[in-house]
């Protein structure tokens, strides 16, 4: 008893905390705001890791907490499943949480909407510790909808800012079109299974596996199939796989805080989380598997290589966060769900460092984004550059980093899988390392290191306006004009101007992100992947899809432990095309930037391709988009105008007016008309009734 009250205290300090910043935030001072959301993330984090230490002693709970619906034999329950998959994403939401929280204090310190702030993350981490800690469909939706309205807030913070509420709408509106799909799953679960509980799903789901669903026509669709490509569909929308991709960068224009939070380490993780988490079901399916491989090898290439072209720091970042999650996602088309939970916890310690240390660099060029207006920020940031490096070197999987172990052991998952689809796949996987390592250097080369590029005229500030408005403060909407704000309105450093390492509320998160970056994959690989980490929490039908299996007996044949494997990976192909990608970067945005400048002009058809983002925003607001507007006006012109108020409204006063019209002509006041209307009357009746009979 004593630990479900610890569990149900988890996903509710953050809420109290969101609750006294945001319902109090035009009263209580900033100090008041920042530690009340902090502290509360802080329980939550401190109890995450008690509850991680008992789960580990053999103490897993699964049980309702609260009856929030009967309807007949069905209970909707908030309720709290606790095992190894959850304590790990306990683990991980939390502590970039707090790290997010307290870098949030060095970064919006001149923001006036300092206090809305700490209410939006605070109440995200509780929305994302509801989704995690869920036993039943219901209150996974519960959570999904909430991150999804959250993020929906905190993209658009500076709701001043055209552009931040456009993208805050197109993240809902995509996010609507996936959730359409996951409540469809949830919906045939329920139909089908006659339960939202997990483990009463899981259960019956093997008595399933052969059932058929009618959908439209003669044709019969397997249920499993049909409800495991559904619940996808949902993990699509909120894990940003093509072609529901399209909302994930253009969150950018939210604070940097929020893309390290949401975008990096917690929200856009929920669909790998939940496909994980629904192994029992997608393992009876190998067509869905098929399609999660397919869908996340499309992503993993695709996105990488629009990285290479993106001039913004943060939208660099952005496009590796969307490629990263396509190797997820390959991973758990792969049947390789603890290798997917592997590179989930490895890359939101990275990633959350990536997008920090950017918005360290933005505070340090007084808001300028692009990174053709840096060079040179080594010797002016140390510590952000240090992390950087760490961070940028897990990304590209270098040896012995936490990215190396989790990448790497994808890539073999992929090349053992059978399942149709793994041999484009696993094309697309080694492919991308390539990208990911050059896109990640060019951006590290151009920032930190070469010539200083910054105060000097506005070179490219035009070029990018949106992009650098992205974290210039939406003050001008609170009247709370100070001289500091003043100070950055131009976005950038001015000429003679040096840019300044961030104070230690900004270096610290970065420091602390920095060694779980560099160690935890060395120390996790054994238990997660080979071990009993996940025994009885993640199902794997070892017969029909045996990758893992495979990935285990290589592993203890050739590489012995963790050690072992980084030793031996210095000869690998993977390693190879990441030094690769790390030299040719090097060469061209160091040594000849004139190459590169040449190879855009010559393929200006490719590069004009990449730079409208292969026009998915294009094909969504002229067929999608266009066609509902179409559609409407169509329904407008044929329904409203022309059948309801043509013929219907105006069409029976018509008819009145006309029927008035023929009998006004009898109505003169003679009575030999009367006579003869009578008359006429008389033998139109008997006629009718002559011919009746």
């Amino acid at each position: 008893m004593e630990m479900q009250k610890l569990y149900l205290l988890v996903p509710l300090a953050p809420l109290f905390g969101a609750m006294i910043a945001g319902l109090f935030c035009r009263v209580i001072p900033r100090w008041l705001a920042h530690t009340v959301t902090i502290a509360g993330v802080g329980v939550a984090f401190i109890l995450s890791l008690m509850i991680f230490q008992d789960v580990q002693a053999g103490h897993t709970f699964n049980g309702p907490v609260y009856t929030w619906l009967t309807t007949g034999d069905y209970k909707f329950e908030v309720g709290f499943l606790i095992d190894t998959l959850t304590t790990t994403m306990m683990l991980v939401v939390t502590f970039v949480s707090l790290m997010v929280h307290i870098y949030t204090i060095g970064y919006m310190q001149e923001d006036p909407g300092y206090n809305r702030f700490f209410s939006y993350i605070s109440l995200f981490t509780f929305s994302m510790l509801m989704l995690v800690m869920s036993n039943n469909f219901m209150q996974l939706f519960f959570g999904w909808e909430a991150v999804g309205l959250v993020s929906y807030l905190l993209i658009g913070f500076w709701y001043t800012r055209p552009t931040a509420i456009f993208a805050n709408m197109k993240a809902f509106l995509v996010n609507r079109v996936g959730d359409f799909g996951f409540i469809l799953g949830i919906g045939l679960v329920l139909a089908h299974f006659g339960s939202l509980d997990y483990a009463t799903v899981f259960a019956k789901a093997p008595e399933l596996a052969t059932k058929t669903i009618n959908i439209w026509g003669s044709a019969e669709w397997s249920l499993l199939s049909v409800t495991c490509i559904c619940l996808f569909i949902g993990a699509m929308g909120k894990s940003a796989q093509v072609p529901l991709h399209v909302w994930l960068p253009d969150s950018m224009e939210g604070p940097t805080p929020i893309s390290a939070l949401i975008h990096a380490a917690t929200m856009v993780t929920a669909g790998i989380f939940m496909v994980s988490r629904m192994s029992p079901l997608f393992e009876l399916s190998t067509t869905a598997l098929s399609f999660v491989l397919i869908i996340g090898a499309i992503t993993a290439l695709f996105m990488g290589f629009l990285g290479i072209i993106q001039n913004d720091i943060k939208r660099v970042v952005a496009y590796s966060t969307l490629s990263q999650l396509g190797y997820m996602t390959v991973a758990l088309g792969a049947s390789a769900y603890s290798v997917a939970i592997f590179h989930l916890m490895t890359h939101a310690f990275f990633k959350a460092l990536l997008f920090l240390a950017a918005g360290s660099v933005i505070i340090g060029m007084h808001h300028d984004q692009d990174i053709r207006n840096m060079g040179g920020l080594r010797k002016y940031m140390p510590i952000t550059w240090l992390t950087s490096l760490v961070g940028s070197l897990a990304l590209i999987g270098t040896p012995f980093l936490s990215g190396f172990y989790s990448k790497d052991s994808i890539i073999e998952a992929v090349e053992l899988s059978h399942i149709p689809g793994a041999g484009f796949a696993y094309f697309a996987v080694l492919a991308g390392v390539f990208v990911t390592a050059f896109y990640s250097f060019r951006m590290y080369f151009l920032v930190f290191h070469g010539e200083e590029r910054f105060g000097k005229a506005d070179a490219h500030h035009g070029d990018h306006h949106a992009a650098h408005d992205a974290d210039a403060h939406g003050h001008d909407a609170h009247g709370d004009h100070d001289d500091a704000h003043d100070a950055h309105e131009h976005h950038g450093l001015a000429p003679g101007q040096k840019p300044h390492e961030t104070p230690w509320v900004v270096t610290l998160p970065l420091v602390l992100l920095a060694i779980p970056s560099l160690a935890i994959g060395f120390f996790a690989i054994e238990p997660m992947l080979y071990g009993e980490y996940f025994k009885g929490v993640i199902f794997v039908d070892n017969e029909a899809h045996p990758a893992m299996e495979h990935l285990a007996e290589h592993f203890h044949e050739h590489f012995h432990d963790a050690f072992g494997m980084a030793t031996h990976a210095f000869t690998s192909l993977p390693f190879i095309l990441a030094f690769a990608g790390v030299a040719l970067s090097w060469f061209f945005y160091m040594k000849r930037p004139d190459i590169p400048a040449a190879i855009q002009r010559r393929f200006s058809a490719i590069n004009t391709l990449f730079e409208n983002k292969y026009y998915f925003d294009k094909i969504n607001e002229v067929v999608f988009a266009g066609g509902a507007r179409l559609l409407g006006k169509t329904f407008w012109r044929v329904g409203d105008v022309a059948i309801i108020d043509g013929m219907i409204v105006n069409g029976s006063a018509r008819l009145v007016g006309l029927i008035s019209s023929v009998t006004r002509l009898f109505q003169t006041g003679y009575v030999y008309h009367y006579a003869f209307t009578m008359i006429i009357g008389v033998f139109v009746l008997m006629t009718l009734w002559i011919t009746r009979a």
